[in-house]
């Protein structure tokens, strides 16, 4: 019997592999484990009312904002989204709560032999501690990120009330292969059939892939834009930018690339409320989005960790998500430079050993100090092989530095920075964890 929650974290650590230490390792692909783990439980994603949020990027902020408006109207919301920044509890969230320590301790302690018995990724228990804590609190709406891919995620035993693809990009290539088709057709096995969808960002050579898997799932009309569709591509609905533009103008997410965030959320929130028949109405949805980081406790996302000097911190850890952080950036400062013309851009960058690194280094601004580090983390890259990696695409630069240790980067950034100067700490979502405690 595990007498603390710290324990109870230990034996999950231990007991079951986890993709954000051990990476490839930990990935079961396939619901057997999760299906019997369901039943175990009395089946509790049965007992859901979902809506189902999968993507390359985006879809935590997205599933986020889906919550966070529903919660403006005043539903009893469950969020389930990986992985944590900074506490495991943050994965599971009741309108904005975090799962109490205590909770997690007596699921575990219930569920051990069985647990024991067919060993499940640390994954496949979270996400059935979630499912099991939503249906013992009586959620109205739960709204699940999934873990990796789709088709073969533990979450994909859901049969939501809708199915949202954020976008598609070059990401995870050893488990859901190495072109957008190819990865597109894994995330598309989240779509059921007869449940409504709506996908984010869609090109030519991806949109064959959800049209095919559309009418397989009988949600494809005569087209897109027909009555009969349940399909509905949000980068297309121009009609409904206009109208998010107009009813939920204000957003508490400040980056950028959260306009393609706010538009997929935008659009499942008209299908929950046309389509699936969700009471929802325009005020909560602009509320929702005017708070959606105090109504669910999000953080990571282009998040303003003090003012002098100007001190960001992002999530994004792939090229598809750097690009836009890389452009952000520049432009961010050309703007300070217009207050002071020495200001200096200090870039804190970690990852870990699994993503398009040389991509990554490729899309990020020459111009600034780079303080390569390392996330806590068994997965991540050694500094010092980020520094040369950097170093080889860029020969002749010469502000550049790396560290072992992830507070030492930040310190000597901190020591270097200027008043007018910005600091952007990013690259991992565990580098980023790691540094937002010298920020609490």
């Amino acid at each position: 019997m595990y007498t603390s929650y710290q324990q109870t974290l230990d034996y999950l650590y231990t007991s079951q592999p986890a993709f954000h230490h051990v990476g490839a390792a930990a990935y079961k692909p396939g619901l057997d484990n999760t299906l019997a783990l369901m039943q175990h439980l009395g089946n509790p994603h049965n007992q859901l009312r979902a809506v189902h949020i999968a993507g390359t990027n985006g879809k935590g902020s997205t599933s986020h904002l889906i919550a966070a408006a529903l919660q403006a109207q005043g539903y009893k919301v469950g969020l389930f989204t990986s992985p944590h920044l900074v506490d495991f509890r943050e994965r599971i969230r009741i309108n904005g709560q975090m799962i109490p320590e205590q909770q997690v301790v007596d699921f575990v302690d219930d569920n051990r032999p069985f647990l024991d018995q067919i060993r499940p990724s640390f994954f496949e228990t979270t996400m059935a501690l979630a499912f099991w804590y939503f249906v013992q609190q009586h959620v109205d709406i739960a709204v699940i990120e999934v873990g990796l891919g789709g088709r073969l995620d533990s979450t994909n035993v859901l049969t939501p009330l809708l199915s949202v693809i954020t976008n598609i990009g070059i990401d995870h290539t050893e488990f859901l292969g190495d072109t957008l088709p190819q990865i597109a057709a894994e995330k598309a096995g989240i779509i059921k059939r007869n449940v409504p969808c709506v996908i984010g960002e869609v090109n030519e050579d991806i949109y064959p892939v959800f049209e095919e898997r559309a009418r397989v799932c009988n949600i494809w009309g005569e087209g897109p834009e027909t009555t009969d569709c349940r399909i509905w591509f949000a980068n297309q609905c121009g009609y409904m930018r206009k109208r998010r533009l107009k009813e939920a103008s204000q957003c508490q997410l400040m980056g950028d690339y959260q306009q393609n965030n706010l538009q997929t959320a935008f659009v499942a929130l008209q299908a929950l409320r046309n389509v699936c028949g969700i009471p929802l109405s325009v005020q909560s949805i602009a509320e929702g989005f005017a708070r959606v980081v105090d109504l669910t406790g999000l953080r990571g996302r282009w998040e303003r960790l003090s003012l002098q000097p100007l001190t960001i911190c992002d999530t994004g850890h792939n090229s598809h998500g750097i690009r836009y952080v890389a452009e952000q950036l520049t432009y961010l400062l050309a703007h300070q430079r217009q207050q002071s013309e020495s200001a200096t851009l200090h870039i804190i960058l970690g990852m870990v050993n699994d993503k398009d690194i040389n991509q990554v280094l490729a899309l990020l601004p020459e111009d600034a100090t780079y303080y390569f580090t390392q996330p806590n983390t068994p997965r991540a890259l050694p500094s010092e092989q980020l520094y040369n990696r950097w170093k080889n695409l860029h020969p002749h630069h010469s502000s550049s530095a790396f560290y072992l240790a992830a507070t030492d980067a930040l310190t000597q950034a901190q020591h270097l920075a200027q008043p007018m100067d910005i600091i952007f700490i990013g690259g991992s979502n565990y580098l980023v964890g790691e540094l937002l405690s010298n920020y609490q």
